[in-house]
């Protein structure tokens, strides 16, 4: 099986340990990912903003950069659900047939990291320890239109040394959502405070999540109320042995 992985902008800009971790976990089980080093922004941005012209080359430059995988993996319940779901609305808007025909292609070869570890590759136990009291968040995107559901938490609770507890009202959103959190900051910050209230009624060390857009958002958050929790990416927990 020939793999590529997509890094995503956001991880590639501000989190870069998230990519390197998706590397070290497929490797441990036995995958050689490239990196395309071609692969740009998945499009969301232009697209939730309304500016579907403009995400034309976008995704254009992602099927041309991705071309020739059977399989895609990101790190991103949110750009997976782009590429699978609003690629082919930009592609029918452009009227390129042949851009709309390669993304067909290529779409359904996107799997965000655990759809991949669980449905792909058939693992739920990846080798990893992490000796800390977490509790999970699943992102919107994830948990509505990519249908995750409890890929994530079966990965967890075979995590060595890792005490998983249920955070309340998980499928309750963050805030973040992308622009969403710079138009309508009171109603984002109000989201984010409850969910960080949710984390902190939890007595976890750790926030894990899928998406580091939304870490970003309820880290800030944990942050400036001084609590110690720290946020973390799912691919560095389930990236992480003994030995690490």
């Amino acid at each position: 099986m020939k793999v590529a992985v997509q890094v995503t902008c956001i991880n590639d800009a501000m989190f870069p340990d998230t990519g390197k971790a998706v590397f070290t976990l497929l490797r441990r089980l036995g995958v050689e990912a490239d990196f395309p080093a071609a692969q740009t922004c998945c499009a969301q941005p232009m697209v939730n903003t309304g500016y579907l012209d403009e995400a034309v080359p976008v995704v254009r430059n992602f099927v041309d950069a991705f071309a020739g995988y059977d399989a895609i993996v990101t790190p991103s319940g949110s750009c997976a659900g782009s590429v699978r779901h609003q690629h082919s609305i930009v592609a029918r808007r452009s009227g390129d047939d042949r851009l709309a025909a390669t993304v067909a292609e290529t779409s359904p070869k996107v799997y965000e990291l655990t759809e991949f570890l669980v449905d792909v590759l058939g693992v739920t136990d990846v080798g990893a320890y992490f000796p800390h009291r977490v509790t999970y968040h699943p992102t919107c995107h994830s948990l509505r239109m990519l249908g995750v559901g409890d890929r994530p938490l079966r990965l967890l609770r075979e995590v060595r040394g890792l005490d998983l507890v249920e955070l309340p009202a998980a499928d309750e959103c963050c805030g973040f959502g992308g622009t969403f959190a710079v138009k309508n900051a009171e109603t984002s910050t109000a989201m984010g405070a409850d969910k960080a209230r949710h984390v902190l009624d939890t007595g976890a060390e750790v926030l894990v999540a899928g998406d580091n857009s939304c870490l970003l958002h309820i880290g800030g958050l944990l942050s400036r109320q001084r609590t110690g929790v720290r946020v973390m990416h799912l691919a560095e927990v389930l990236a992480g042995t003994e030995s690490s």
